[in-house]
């Protein structure tokens, strides 16, 4: 075999099975392999310098390199490797993590059960949904409502969870028992002369209707991001999640605000659950949570429903679920030690400072020709584009356009994230105004040049 055949791309094209991926386009294209990792930056294998705009996957929020965190993991790994947390086995750095998750969680938040990936954690919060209605004595309880465009991962239930097509084609999903509701987004679905505060109202009025269809006495949970994240960055219209955690409350319908993106200071407080004033009965959290340098994700939970699924699992003799890996020791001491991180370096007090930069940044593109809107809060954002502003005509997602940008993007040294006809843009926590800055004026280049492409292509007349 030749050098060329045996290259790390030749051999990713032969092996390996990449997730929400194009997997056909994949074996022609083949990967883009990076190698190393500072700061905001990650480099490839040839050496080209990008601009992690993504943070990873909305996740690697102290950026890289972060010595802390590698010497947690080898320290915790030196004294103890594993330890399961079945049959009432612990140890300290999940106790210590559990212990430190709780107290800067949203006020009524206090016992911490973790998994391994934000689909894991929603997927046992639909678990202990049905074990606290079926201790409540409402076995009919069962159904979930989610939003068009939410996202709450991967698994089965978590897949069926998310309003995205493309999750469920093919798939056979959603699975019985989990509904939609309309999706919060004011630029694209507010009706003519409808003020934020009324579409708000009529978002409510959705739910309301749902749960009324359905009967309140099947309706078991509502989901949703305080910000949607991979459906679009989508920011809640003002008054939204009043209006609806009014709905919910007149239903006894449990309320889980998936974190998973939001938590630990994205928004410009700890949690999102904060910046949009939401009381919630259980919270997910991953991604920032060991600023993805090990898996490690969570749930939290109120006391009230802690203690009925407690009685309920004393009635039975057992709380019937759980992984291998909940709390592994080494992802808890590196979590531990990233909260201890944010803590000292007062992480939400940054975010606060840099978002000006960066909201700036964001909103100064609503000038130009593709773009429809400009959409965020702390440091995640994105950028929706179209080819008509006052008819807000889509960008053509299947047309060469979004490919064109998205080359050009990473031919100027950034890493976006493409949803749709949007592009988001999430870096991690701890970049500064020059780079928030530069960001961005990577990205006009590219968009500059894409519109170039459109009009000599003749898919925009300027």
């Amino acid at each position: 075999m030749d050098g060329l055949a045996n290259s790390p791309a030749a051999r990713d094209k032969a092996y390996l099975v990449h997730p929400m991926t194009n997997l056909k386009k994949h074996l022609e294209i083949g990967p883009t392999i990076i190698s190393h990792g500072n700061g905001v930056r990650v480099f490839d294998d040839t050496g080209k310098e990008y601009i992690e705009g993504m943070a990873g996957l909305w996740c690697t929020s102290l950026g890289y390199g972060e010595e802390r965190l590698i010497n947690a993991a080898t320290d915790q790994m030196r004294k103890i490797a594993y330890v399961q947390q079945f049959r009432h086995m612990s140890h300290n750095s999940g106790i210590d993590l559990a212990e430190k998750l709780v107290s800067i969680a949203p006020d009524g938040m206090t016992k911490a059960f973790f998994v391994n990936s934000g689909s894991e954690a929603n997927d046992s919060i639909v678990k202990f949904v049905r074990f606290y209605q079926n201790a409540k004595g409402r076995p009919e309880k069962k159904k979930i409502i989610a939003r068009m465009k939410g996202y709450h991962g991967t698994t089965l239930v978590a897949a069926s969870l998310s309003g995205l097509p493309h999750m469920h084609a093919a798939f056979d999903l959603p699975i019985a028992d989990v509904k939609h509701t309309s999706c919060p987004h004011f630029y694209r679905y507010g009706q003519e002369g409808e003020t934020e505060e009324d579409f708000a109202t009529r978002m409510a009025d959705d739910l309301e209707a749902m749960i009324l269809a359905e009967g309140p006495e099947t309706v078991a949970a509502f989901f949703a991001e305080p910000v949607m994240g991979a459906g679009g960055v989508i920011v809640p219209p003002r008054t939204y999640f009043d209006k609806i955690q009014a709905i919910l409350k007149k239903y006894e319908v449990l309320f889980v605000a998936d974190e998973v993106i939001c938590g630990f200071g994205r928004t410009g407080n700890m949690f999102g659950s904060q910046t949009y004033n939401l009381q919630p009965d259980f919270i997910t959290v991953a991604k920032a949570l060991s600023s993805a340098y090990l898996p490690i994700a969570g749930v939290l939970m109120r006391e009230e429903v802690f203690q009925t699924i407690a009685n309920h699992a004393g009635e039975l003799g057992i709380l019937g679920h759980g992984y291998t890996y909940s709390g592994h020791p080494v992802a808890s001491a590196v979590a531990y030690e990233t909260l201890k991180i944010y803590e000292e370096i007062d992480i939400v007090s940054r975010v606060q400072s840099v978002s000006k930069t960066f909201i700036a940044e964001l909103t100064a593109f609503e000038s130009h020709p593709l773009v429809g809107e400009t959409r965020g809060v702390g440091l995640v954002g994105a950028i929706e584009l179209v080819t008509n502003k006052s008819t807000k005509d889509p960008i053509d997602i299947k047309g060469p356009a979004p490919d064109y940008l998205y080359n050009r993007v990473m031919e100027a040294g950034l890493i976006t994230r493409p949803i749709g006809n949007s592009v988001a843009f999430c870096p991690p926590l701890i970049i500064g105004h020059d780079d928030i800055q530069e960001m961005f004026r990577r990205f006009r280049k590219a968009l500059d040049e894409t519109l170039d492409f459109m009009v000599r292509d003749g898919n925009f007349k300027a």
